[in-house]
């Protein structure tokens, strides 16, 4: 078979692949001159990220495509269903990012507990003029150690936030559709030696209860969002939230509303409605930590999904030529 990976593949996924006879280009193919790539180049599989979507005019316009790969968790660029339905094999790679996701959140937890964010900010600016007046201005932080985090989506993400949450002291509540129950394993020192056991509970408790809230699952079945004006109205004082699930499953324009109301201390987005062209007021305002989508960006996240994905393929093209 031959692999389009248009948003790129691990090195170590490319040659997994490559050692199994398999032709893997990562050239970046513009979206509008795709389909003609995919049919001139007699492309089998076509791998992509965020960047790269894969709707039901591809789909149609590619009928010797088999084999759709996302690399990463979300797949709300791709039309799965559809593609499903017309024997196309669709998968992502749910756990492969798991921790990468986890330790960013946990980033934005500690730069918004302390100000962090703003204090990189303005310390190059006026941190040898204004040195008082700064530490004056961050010196009001708090420590996550004893507050409650409320975790909306406890699938692989959200259990490993809960497994840094849990061992910095914080309590834990969680609320999801799917699940009633879950196990959280900690590892300390490198093994296994701790099995705390968390209960879901209604989104309205949740709400109620948190002091920090994070966000992992995606918008609702209808495209609106998780989080809006009502979701907000129930929340404490002073909350703080952090969304890097996907762009709309917290409401923006909700959001800068209570921010400036003063109902959320703080937020911190590493996801936007509108990527790559976030809203000027998100990017500009005093009290959101803010990064370029990079939950999943690091090395070891990346290695993990380019050697997924080159096993998943490598799987289905047996069943393939078995068939």
């Amino acid at each position: 078979m031959k692999i389009l990976a248009n948003d790129g593949i691990s090195p170590e996924g490319k040659q997994r692949l490559e050692e199994k006879g398999f032709t893997c280009v990562t050239e970046n193919v513009a979206q509008e001159n795709l389909v003609d790539a995919i049919n001139n180049e007699g492309y089998d599989v076509l791998l992509v990220r965020s960047a790269t979507t894969a709707r039901k005019e591809l789909i149609d316009a590619c009928p010797n495509l088999k084999f759709i790969g996302r690399g990463g968790v979300g797949m709300d660029n791709i039309d799965v269903d559809y593609a499903r339905g017309k024997g196309l094999e669709v998968q992502n790679t749910p756990g492969a990012s798991s921790q990468s996701v986890a330790e960013l959140v946990f980033a934005h937890l500690f730069s918004i507990s302390r100000s962090l964010y703003d204090s990189n900010r303005q310390m190059p600016v006026i941190g040898n003029s204004n040195f008082k007046d700064l530490k004056k201005k961050y010196g009001k932080g708090i420590e996550l150690r004893g507050k409650t985090l409320g975790i909306i989506g406890i699938g692989r993400i959200g259990q490993s936030v809960a497994s840094y949450a849990l061992g910095c002291g914080m309590k834990v509540i969680t609320h999801d559709p799917y699940i009633d129950k879950i196990t959280i394993e900690l590892k300390i020192n490198g093994n296994a030696n701790v099995q705390i056991g968390l209960s879901t509970m209604s989104m309205d408790d949740l709400l109620k209860q948190s002091d920090f809230i994070t966000l992992h699952i995606p918008k609702q079945s209808d495209g609106s969002a998780v989080i809006g004006d009502a979701q907000f109205t129930q929340m404490k004082d002073g909350v703080c939230i952090v969304n890097a699930a996907r762009g709309g499953v917290v409401d923006e324009s909700a959001l800068l509303s209570a921010l400036n109301s003063g109902k959320v201390k703080h937020a911190a987005l590493d996801v936007f409605e509108n990527e790559p062209t976030p809203s000027a007021d998100l990017l500009n305002h005093r009290n959101i930590s803010l990064t370029p989508h990079i939950g999943a960006a690091t090395a070891e996240a990346q290695t993990r999904i380019g050697l997924e994905l080159a096993d998943n393929i490598i799987k289905f093209a047996k069943s393939f030529a078995s068939a």
